[in-house]
């Protein structure tokens, strides 16, 4: 076969090989070049997440960053009355929600955040100024708050607190009397944003669990644990019981994992893996992840059946459902990497 005829065979077969699937089976320049041309890619934890994608996609198309479409997105779930982020959350044990969040930007791989913090209504944004105005990476507590006072930012007195808390006690009394047990929710949103440029920003924001001790942190405004972004690779983010997350640095090592050359859903389900096979709860985690990578692609994978994450893109906005892990999984995965 002379130079031109081999050459040709192989454009040829490589272009059959790319066509024969837009899965991981194809070819990698392809599926790079079909992702990219879909940028920006916007994902998020849960169905109350796609409002926040489409607010965030329009932040683009307006001429803002990856970390203001970040930030607004976030603020709009924690103004959204959603009984897991923001004021509107479930309280503590004190009866008084107390907020965590985090913002990172991959470009500079700088970070900010804020942990059980009280009346500040829009802690993502006080994360956001953490990051961007002091030396920091996290402030807690009261110090954050007075921090958010500095900064200008919305209060809200204690009196509203109590009123709220009244409110959540008769619920839970009524709730008693009648034996109905439904499980607490703490969930996180996380959302991160892959720009035009291929850059990429992540946040996340929750009220925690419900009835916590006072001053419990979660997973989510720690860095490496609730979200990890590395502007070179990609980024990850977690939603569900927080203590099973932050003690194995998973969003760090969903991020790791496509680092390896894994795709996002693979990422996700291997951390996931990874965690059960050391974990005396196995499969019983409660821990989900989303993740995306440098070139656009996305996925996501937990422990809750059927968890729901959502994606939004220039061509579409929707909901869907990530890889669903269980003890079976457990058992096939046992031998793995």
């Amino acid at each position: 076969m002379n130079n031109f005829s081999r050459r040709n065979f192989l454009r040829k077969t490589s272009i059959a090989a790319a066509t024969t699937s837009l899965g991981m089976g194809c070819s990698t320049t392809y599926r790079t070049n079909l992702i990219t041309n879909r940028k920006p890619v916007i994902i998020s934890t849960w169905a109350f997440g796609k409002p926040a994608n489409e607010l965030a996609l329009q932040i683009l198309q307006d001429g803002g960053s990856a970390l203001d479409a970040v930030e607004q997105g976030i603020r709009l779930v924690e103004s959204s009355g959603n009984t897991s982020v923001g004021l509107s959350g479930k309280p503590n044990a004190a009866g008084v929600p107390q907020l965590d969040a985090c913002i990172m930007n991959g470009p500079g791989h700088s970070a900010g955040s804020v942990a059980g913090i009280e009346g500040v209504v829009h802690p993502i944004t006080a994360a956001r100024l953490v990051m961007e105005k002091t030396p920091h990476v996290m402030l807690v507590g009261q110090g954050a708050r007075w921090f958010s006072e500095q900064q200008g930012l919305k209060i809200i007195d204690n009196s509203q607190d109590e009123k709220r808390y009244a409110a959540w006690l008769a619920k839970q009394k009524n709730n008693s009397q009648n034996k109905v047990k439904k499980p607490d929710n703490h969930d996180t949103v996380t959302l991160i944003v892959l720009d035009n440029n291929g850059d990429i920003a992540g946040g996340c924001s929750t009220s925690g669990l419900s009835g916590k001790i006072p001053g419990r942190v979660g997973d989510s405004p720690i860095i490496g644990s609730g979200l990890y972004v590395d502007n070179e690779v990609g980024a990850a983010g977690a939603t569900g019981l927080g203590e099973n997350v932050m003690r194995y640095c998973a969003s760090y090592q969903v991020v790791e994992n496509m680092r390896q050359g894994m795709s996002p859903t693979e990422a996700c389900s291997e951390t996931i893996k990874r965690i059960a096979r050391t974990d005396p709860l196995g499969m019983d985690l409660g821990i989900n992840f989303i993740a995306i990578n440098k070139q656009g692609e996305f996925g996501a994978a937990g422990t809750q059946a059927n968890f729901p994450y959502s994606i939004t893109t220039k061509e579409f906005s929707e909901v869907r459902k990530g890889q669903a892990l269980s003890n079976a999984h457990q058992k096939e995965g046992g031998n793995e990497r």
